[in-house]
């Protein structure tokens, strides 16, 4: 079984993924996910007891795991996980984007390396699992878009700030603001007659119009037809009000991940 690790800014996603396919493009179940906050402090034992009992509560043991992929975008985070890998699993892990791993599409930016590993095992994901060009819309600390074409070439997009930093950079510069729930506001209106009210409108509709503004100028430049897929944890939050997403695939990094590992070894 493959242990998928995704090492974001704000969470960490461990996975476990079997019957992984012989197709490149193909990608196992997801048997087992858990989620832990980002800290490029916390070591491999810490890791190491922590999924020891996770793995357990699942049914499985350590001895379940056969290979470890990681993707991340926390460099000083990778190499507890690699220690993670080899010393607890006994197995070398390999690194998304990292010799023998290459990306494998074509990275068609300015900066091909500066590029997020999310970024672009949210690219292969979708290209895999969706035909002709899309958006792929990711629900991180930061909100990223990014366009893939036909090809499955990665063609750039967007970065903006994350709801919750929106939030919390709202919040600690005015002083009186209370802190809220990342929800949807109550009823139709949009004009908030208490601080909260106002407050909810402004962050979720904001962020709603946001999105569908975003994705209707890409569409636009993009000039054919595309499909919007969206990832992320608050994905479904946005979703119950906008129509502006084709798809919701909640696991698209690591499916990105799985399949990935999956290319390695067909090319193996």
């Amino acid at each position: 079984m493959l242990l998928a690790i995704d090492a974001g800014n704000t969470n960490l996603v461990f996975a476990l993924v079997e019957d992984l396919g012989s197709s490149p493009g193909q990608a196992g179940a997801i048997r087992a996910r858990w989620r832990i906050a980002t800290d490029a402090r916390r070591t491999a034992d810490q890791y190491a007891v922590w999924l020891h009992q996770l793995l357990a509560l699942e049914g499985y043991t350590r001895a379940d795991v056969g290979a470890v992929i990681i993707g991340t975008v926390v460099p000083r985070a990778l190499h507890n996980l690699e220690v993670l890998a080899s010393k607890y699993f006994g197995v070398e892990p390999l690194v998304a984007g990292a010799p023998p791993v290459e990306w494998g599409i074509a990275l068609d930016v300015a900066e091909p390396k500066s590029v997020g590993a999310d970024r672009v095992l949210n690219a292969i994901a979708a290209h895999a699992l969706y035909e002709g060009d899309l958006i792929v819309v990711d629900f991180g600390t930061a909100a990223t878009f990014d366009v893939v074409d036909f090809t499955g070439a990665y063609k750039g997009g967007i970065i903006a700030p994350g709801i919750n930093l929106s939030l919390d950079a709202l919040v600690n510069a005015a002083a009186k603001l209370p802190r809220i729930a990342i929800e949807a506001p109550d009823g139709k209106s949009v004009i908030g007659r208490t601080t909260e009210e106002q407050m909810h409108i402004g962050i979720y509709w904001g962020y709603v119009a946001m999105i569908e503004g975003l994705v209707a100028r890409l569409k636009a430049e993009i000039g054919r037809p595309v499909k919007v897929v969206a990832t992320g944890g608050l994905a479904n939050l946005f979703a119950e009000h906008t129509e502006v997403f084709d798809a919701i695939e909640g696991d698209l990094t690591i499916r990105g991940l799985a399949m990935l590992y999956a290319r390695s070894q067909n090319a193996a």
